[in-house]
């Protein structure tokens, strides 16, 4: 099994980061892709991975920089010739995301023009996504993986749910938070795994200015707390993603952020702390996330 970094920013188009997405492939060649946020296609393709090849997608909630590639990942696999429709897993209210984009939704024109084709009319399936809304438990299971779901803490439910995944396969274990703030759901969900993907949005200094600024959610993961989950899960190995461009040294990102972050204390040296936090309670293998970054489990 490897997992290939898709993405591996947060919120803001970021030059140096796509956002949110993680491709898991196992050793037959079957993709399963965690989160679609901006940029995530594009790295696919850059990877040297067919969109058309992955199967299934599960949405872990529906904040847009979880989401807003999902109709270029579609289209996409429609044009490169899917044969049938992709799984689509997530929270309530995916079933209204997807169903107003493509058919009589956003991108019609898009669908009408293209399917005039016969090659597009051969593949129509492809565009149209076999989407199923989850609770927590086993939500998915084929001959190759079992996937399971929980309730992790990020927005109010009644927003949209967050899902925070565990992933089990050819005998090894790998867990991805999702975006959300420390939870016994999510050191469940990491028991014992070979590898927990983990949110580290903020650090501790630029979550307590986001939780007095009035900007946005605050309910991410400080990195101290991280380290402590990766311990009580007993995880083997930790992987930190999700960055708040908080190391960012790029101008526009600076002057548009002064209302979300400290852009004073901005730069690559916090990763350094971000590190130190972390390793506050947790002493194992530890990585860094970045974009297109390969972890073979």
């Amino acid at each position: 099994m490897r997992v290939t970094m898709l993405g591996t920013g947060a919120a803001f188009v970021d030059p140096d980061r796509a956002q949110s997405g993680i491709l898991v492939t196992l050793d037959n060649g079957t993709h399963y892709m965690f989160d679609c946020g901006a940029g995530t296609t594009h790295n696919m393709v850059r990877a040297n991975i067919n969109p058309a090849d992955v199967g299934v997608v599960f949405l872990t909630h529906l904040h847009h920089d979880h989401i807003c590639d999902f109709p270029l990942f579609v289209i996409t696999s429609w044009m490169w010739d899917r044969p049938n429709a992709s799984v689509v897993l997530g929270p309530k209210g995916t079933k209204h995301f997807v169903d107003h984009l493509f058919e009589g939704g956003a991108y019609d024109s898009d669908f009408r023009a293209r399917s005039a084709y016969p090659l597009r009319q051969g593949n129509l399936d492809a565009i149209r996504p076999d989407v199923r809304e989850v609770s927590p438990g086993l939500v998915y299971e084929d001959d190759n993986v079992k996937i399971f779901c929980d309730f992790v803490e990020h927005i109010p439910r009644e927003i949209s749910e967050c899902f925070g995944i565990r992933l089990e396969a050819e005998g090894k274990v790998i867990a991805f938070s999702g975006d959300t703030a420390p939870c016994e759901a999510m050191v469940k969900l990491a028991k014992d795994a070979d590898v927990l993907f983990h949110e580290c949005t903020f650090p501790e200094s630029f979550i307590e200015f986001r939780s007095k600024s009035g900007a946005g959610t605050h309910a991410h993961t400080p990195p101290t707390a991280l380290g402590k989950i990766a311990v009580e899960a007993n995880v083997k190995r930790l992987v930190a993603t999700h960055f708040g461009h908080f190391e960012s040294t790029n101008q526009v990102i600076h002057k548009v952020g002064r209302h979300h972050m400290p852009v004073d204390e901005m730069g690559p040296h916090v990763m350094d702390e971000v590190v130190r936090d972390i390793r506050r309670s947790y002493d194992g293998p530890l990585q860094m996330a970045y974009d297109l970054l390969r972890i073979d489990v």
